[in-house]
């Protein structure tokens, strides 16, 4: 084949060898990829059972799990048993003197000396503070001078009537009868001076202020020097040989609280437990705190700080043998207490009569028995729906 002119090959096909410019330097052949042979039947086939196989494993999953499908929740229950149950009613009560008087002037004046210190012990009737008493001291000197000259009249007046009684005949009878009632009236008046005299001298005596009980002396809120009058608070005076524990129990449960029932008593900061019984109740409500005032009085001798924080379990009711269930498992609504048992992988509901108590499980006293399966957690679980009960 022979070559054109124009570089490109003749009629045959066959690439041929271009000249380029005058110098004649070959030019590189186009590369042509061989044809891509079609895929085989049997691959493609194979591919179509391959995806055909992994849909078919999918929709058997999706059949079997079925997520569209709620699952039974899953509940834990228990079997109803009868056992000894107490009854106990927590509270928080301070430590208080059975006997403690607040300290107050029965009259107005300057405190002119304080004779005790806080912490003193004293006895009843001892001077504790003095009020200045210069005034009623010149009082009781006015009803002494008024008394003496009453004194001295009525001594005249009974000379007098004891002359004219000693005439006889040569006095008048005028004179006689004159005379007697001077006596009556300088005796009167020396009994309305003597009168005036103990009222004064009992004024005198409120201006030294004596200790009302044997105790010790908790707070002392008086200084000399101060003024003082009938509202003022001198001191505090309490016997620490009789303390008790007040504490205030909420109205709901007022009812439930008597005389003698027995409690437990641990003090702030104490790991020991003290036996004590409740000593006093309280017959009126307070209407501000809705709280039933108890006293707890321990039964052994108590020393400690008055005021102390003490964790009381007042102990209500005792059974040796009854039926509890956990709060938790208690429906209330308007129709009543209920509570859901298990029967079949069901849920039922079942009128119950329990006790209401501030406490972690609740005595039923109507409407299980022995050997029924209660739902320990009620909350989302309603009547009739199937349930899961965990293993």
């Amino acid at each position: 084949m022979s070559v054109s002119k124009d570089g490109y090959a003749g009629a045959d096909n066959k690439p041929a060898l271009a000249l380029s410019g005058s110098a004649g330097v070959p030019q590189v052949p186009a590369v042509v990829p061989p044809p891509t042979a079609p895929p085989s039947p049997l691959r493609r086939r194979n591919w179509v059972w391959w995806a055909s196989g992994i849909v078919a494993v999918g929709l058997a999953a999706l059949l079997y799990l079925q997520p569209w499908v709620a699952a039974d929740p899953v509940i834990s229950v228990e079997v109803v048993t009868l056992g000894p149950v107490t009854r106990v009613l927590a509270v928080n009560g301070r430590i208080e003197g059975v006997q403690s008087v607040d300290v107050r002037p029965q009259v107005s004046g300057t405190l002119t000396g304080v004779m005790v210190a806080e912490g003193d012990q004293v006895q009843a009737g001892a001077a504790v503070a003095q009020i200045d008493s210069s005034s009623q001291a010149a009082v009781v000197r006015q009803a002494l001078a008024g008394l003496d000259a009453a004194s001295v009249s009525e001594a005249e007046a009974e000379a007098t009537f004891a002359r004219t009684e000693a005439l006889g005949s040569y006095s008048a009878r005028v004179a006689l009868e004159s005379a007697a009632r001077s006596v009556q009236t300088a005796a009167q008046e020396v009994a309305r001076m003597t009168a005036l005299l103990d009222q004064a001298q009992l004024q005198l005596a409120k201006f030294t202020i004596a200790a009302p009980l044997s105790g010790t002396v908790l707070v002392l809120a008086a200084e000399p020097g101060q003024i003082v009058d009938l509202s003022t608070v001198l001191m505090t005076i309490t016997d620490l040989g009789q303390l008790v524990v007040e504490t205030d129990v909420d109205e709901a449960y007022s009812t439930q609280i008597k005389l003698g029932q027995p409690a437990v008593l641990q003090l702030s900061g104490e790991a020991e437990v003290r036996a004590g019984k409740v000593s006093f109740v309280s017959q009126r409500v307070d209407q501000a705190t809705g709280g039933l005032a108890v006293e707890l009085t321990p039964d052994t001798v108590l020393s400690a700080p008055v005021g102390l924080t003490v964790t009381a379990n007042i102990i209500v009711d005792d059974r040796a043998s009854a039926i509890t269930v956990p709060r938790a498992a208690l429906v209330r609504d308007a129709t009543g207490d209920r509570i859901l048992l298990v029967a079949g992988g069901i849920a039922r509901l079942r009128p119950v009569t329990v006790i209401d108590w501030p406490a972690a499980r609740l005595i039923v006293t109507e409407g299980l028995s022995v050997g029924d399966v209660v739902i320990v957690d009620a909350t989302g679980i309603t009547d009739g729906q199937a349930v899961a009960v965990a293993p």
